[in-house]
């Protein structure tokens, strides 16, 4: 798992699912941690079309580049479907931050060459040793 860690945060631009407006949600943060490690990132969420002075995009087919990799911060059911277009994007590493995580969609990813992280860890944890 430590590779794909790093492989992740080694990463040259994110997309953020889940972000949110409001800067008490783990969705703000994280996408906050990534801004303010120096890091390209996107916020995607469907219903909010600003965060952090960035604009919000609904569907990371919305995006105007594909990012390497994407920080999952959803409901499981949501989960699923942001999976599937990672895959179908061609995003190349996904974490998926606790309470995220959909076994189906993991395996799904794994199946399309994706690398997945889907055991807990918490991306705002190693963004903070930097």
């Amino acid at each position: 798992m430590q590779n794909a860690i790093s492989d992740f945060l080694s990463s040259s631009t994110y997309a953020v699912a889940g972000a949110s407006a409001r800067q008490h949600k783990y969705g703000n943060k994280v996408f906050r941690a990534l801004l303010g490690s120096g890091r390209t990132a996107f916020p995607l969420n469907p219903v909010t079309e600003e965060i952090e002075g960035h604009r919000a995009y609904p569907r990371l087919q919305d995006l105007p580049e594909v990012p390497e990799a994407v920080s999952i911060i959803t409901p499981p059911e949501v989960t699923r479907r942001v999976v599937d277009d990672a895959i179908a994007a061609g995003v190349k590493h996904l974490w998926m931050q606790p309470g995220a995580e959909h076994e189906e969609a993991s395996q799904a990813a794994r199946d399309a060459g994706l690398t997945v992280i889907d055991d807990g860890s918490c991306i705002l944890v190693l963004l903070a040793r930097e």
